[in-house]
């Protein structure tokens, strides 16, 4: 997905961006040297991509040149556009977890590991705000059971959800009605808080539930329906098919949950399907961080990044 909004006239500069991510989730940023265009703003490092390279093919190379680290592996996450005055670039982010050496200012940059929601230094680069913001986004999120009758219930679930370390968590208790769901959601919400956890409430639970929330999630049929953004902190959505993630990218989410379709669409029985291929491919090119709902295992972490994934969306047990 690109930005239609581009001119005509101004060509497109594709440009490798890498995500280093030490194993405490801290990212590293440099500030541009002297004599480049934002001298001395922050931002992720790489560089433009020379004709006929693939993108680790020019993440290997940039990071070597300025970091003087030798990239092993690295997995396809956001590819985003901004349009500076001094040119049009296309930007594709990699997270690189698999590196050797120790990052060092070859250019005379000055370099900062900078742990997840911490404050940013400043000035920093436009197009490196959003990712910044999403790399504060765990790699599995969760749905609450969706079946609890009692608030008790809900409680019970969210707290052994919060223990084993579940830090984020799309939450929606249909069953639950009245008093109970105002219980429930206001329980969850401050053991989501005391967990240091973020819980987003599903939009089809009634307004005063959201407002005690840390965020809104949207369903799919609620996301087709929706112009405007929820005033919310976090904001996710379902999504199903590409027209679902071009409206979620338009309503600013901050990620989107690949879902199955419904048996009732219209969609193959491949497409309505959670396949790789299907992940892959609306992960490309995309300007959102996606989940895979996907059973949460280690291999299939680490597949949902290879295909492009930010993580995975689990449906977890009592």
């Amino acid at each position: 997905m690109t930005d239609e909004r581009r001119p005509a006239s101004r060509p497109i500069t594709p440009v490798a961006v890498g995500v280093l991510v030490r194993a405490d989730g801290a990212v590293l940023l440099a500030d541009r040297p002297a004599g480049k265009p934002y001298a001395g703003y922050w931002e992720f490092p790489g560089g433009k991509m020379q004709s006929g390279e693939s993108v680790e093919q020019a993440l290997k190379r940039e990071l070597a040149e300025e970091l003087g680290v030798c990239v092993r592996a690295s997995d396809p996450w956001v590819v985003l556009e901004h349009d500076y005055p001094h040119a049009y670039v296309r930007l594709h982010f990699q997270r690189i977890f698999d590196w050797v050496g120790t990052p060092h200012p070859v250019e005379g940059q000055r370099l900062i590991f900078l742990p997840p929601g911490e404050l940013a230094p400043s000035p920093l680069l436009p197009a490196a705000v959003l990712p910044l913001r999403w790399m504060q986004l765990p790699a599995v999120t969760g749905y609450s059971q969706q079946t609890s009758s009692d608030a008790h219930e809900a409680l019970q679930w969210i707290e052994g959800a919060l223990a084993r370390g579940l830090r984020q968590i799309l939450w929606y208790e249909p069953m639950l009605t009245g008093p109970a769901r105002w219980e429930a959601a206001r329980g969850a919400s401050a053991r989501a808080r005391a967990y240091g956890a973020r819980l987003l409430i599903d939009s089809r639970m009634d307004d005063c539930a959201l407002a005690l929330g840390q965020g809104c999630f949207l369903g799919a049929e609620t996301l087709r329906g929706s112009n405007v953004r929820p005033r919310a902190p976090w904001v996710g959505a379902a999504v199903q098919t590409p027209t679902d993630l071009e409206r979620a990218t338009a309503l600013a989410c901050d990620f989107a949950v690949i879902e199955p379709a419904p048996a009732d669409s219209s969609a193959g029985a491949e497409d309505r399907l959670a396949t790789w291929e299907r992940i892959g491919a609306l992960c490309r090119q995309c300007p959102l961080p996606l989940y895979a709902d996907l059973a949460l295992s280690v291999q299939n972490l680490r597949q949902a990044r290879r295909y492009g994934a930010h993580g995975l969306a689990v449906h977890l047990p009592r």
